[in-house]
C-alpha cells in the first residue's frame, strides 16, 4: 500500500458553510479527497495519524464501533449531527502495539475516544460507505519529528499487510494569519517542502527533521501539529519516493497533498 499526507480541510467543512476560501479552491480540494477511495487501491484497514490528537505516549483507539468527536466549535447545529459509523479496527490495534513495542515505544489504548475531525472529515469523503475499518492513531507530545519519523519506520510493515497509512493534518496552519496576506510565506514554505519530497528518502528525512529551518516555517506552523503527520507517512514509506498528489490553494495559500509509493 502507498502512505498518504493529506489536508484534511477546516471543521465540519463541506457539510456546512465555512467562512474562508472561494467556491473553486474548495472544490479541488474536495474533488481530490473523494477521489482518494476511487484511485487508491482498497486497502484491508485505514490507520489514520490526526493533528488533533496528542498523547504522552503514541496511543490507539480500541472501540469496535468508535463513537464521533466533534472537536470543533462555532459551527451550526447540524455540524455535531455528522455521522461516519466506520468500524473500528481492535485486531489491528493489537498488531501496531507489536511493531512499536518492537521498536521501543511505549504505548497505550484508549477504549473510549471517538473519531475527530481529522479522520472523519476526510475519509468520510474518500470512504462514504463507513466500510473499511479504521484504527486512529495519536501524535506524541512534544511533536518532535524524528520521534515520529521513526513512528513511522516502525510501522512500515503493515503496508504489506494491506493497511493505508494516512497522515492528516495542512501543509499550511496558521489559522492567525489565514488569509491572502500570507501567501507569500505559504508558497515559501511549500516550494521548499515540495523540493525536500522529490530528495532521496534519506535526504528526505533528515530535511524534514530540520524542517524550522525551512523559509516561513513558524509563520507558517506556528505549532507544528498539522505537520507532523507527514513525518509518520515519510517514516513509513522507507525508499518508496514522495509524489504531489494535490496542488491547490485555500485563501491564496498554498496546500499541498504527498503520496508514497514505488
Amino acid at each position: 500500500m502507498p502512505t498518504v499526507y493529506l489536508p484534511h480541510g477546516g471543521g465540519p467543512w463541506p457539510w456546512v458553510h465555512v467562512p474562508f476560501g472561494t467556491a473553486g479552491e474548495l472544490a479541488a480540494l474536495k474533488a481530490y479527497l473523494v477521489g482518494l477511495g476511487k484511485t487508491l487501491p482498497k486497502p484491508k484497514a485505514l490507520l489514520v495519524i490526526s493533528a488533533h490528537w496528542e498523547e504522552a505516549v503514541p496511543t490507539l483507539m480500541t472501540a469496535a464501533r468508535p463513537p464521533m468527536l466533534y472537536d470543533y466549535y462555532g459551527f451550526p447545529p447540524e455540524s455535531y449531527l455528522l455521522e461516519w459509523p466506520a468500524p473500528g479496527a481492535p485486531d489491528l490495534a493489537v498488531r501496531v502495539r507489536a511493531l512499536l513495542t518492537a521498536a521501543k515505544f511505549s504505548t497505550a489504548s484508549d477504549a473510549e475516544r471517538g473519531y475527530d475531525h481529522g479522520t472523519f472529515v476526510p475519509l468520510k469523503l474518500a470512504y462514504p460507505d463507513a466500510d473499511v475499518p479504521v484504527l486512529q492513531l495519536s501524535l506524541v507530545r512534544g511533536l518532535d519529528p524524528d520521534t515520529h519519523l521513526a513512528l513511522g519506520r516502525a510501522l512500515a510493515p503493515l503496508r504489506d499487510e494491506g493497511v493505508l497509512i494516512v497522515g492528516s493534518g495542512m501543509s499550511y496552519h496558521n489559522l492567525r494569519a489565514f488569509h491572502p496576506s500570507a501567501a507569500p510565506a505559504a508558497a515559501a514554505f511549500d516550494t521548499w517542502l515540495r523540493e525536500v519530497m522529490a530528495r532521496p528518502p534519506a535526504a528526505r528525512d533528515a530535511q524534514l527533521s530540520a524542517w524550522t529551518k525551512a523559509p516561513s516555517a513558524r509563520a507558517v506552523h506556528p505549532r507544528e501539529e498539522h505537520l507532523i503527520p507527514l513525518m509518520v507517512v515519510a517514516g513509513a514509506a522507507g525508499a518508496d519516493p514522495a509524489h504531489l498528489a494535490f496542488d491547490g490553494t485555500v485563501n491564496q495559500l498554498r496546500l499541498s497533498a504527498f503520496h508514497f509509493a514505488a
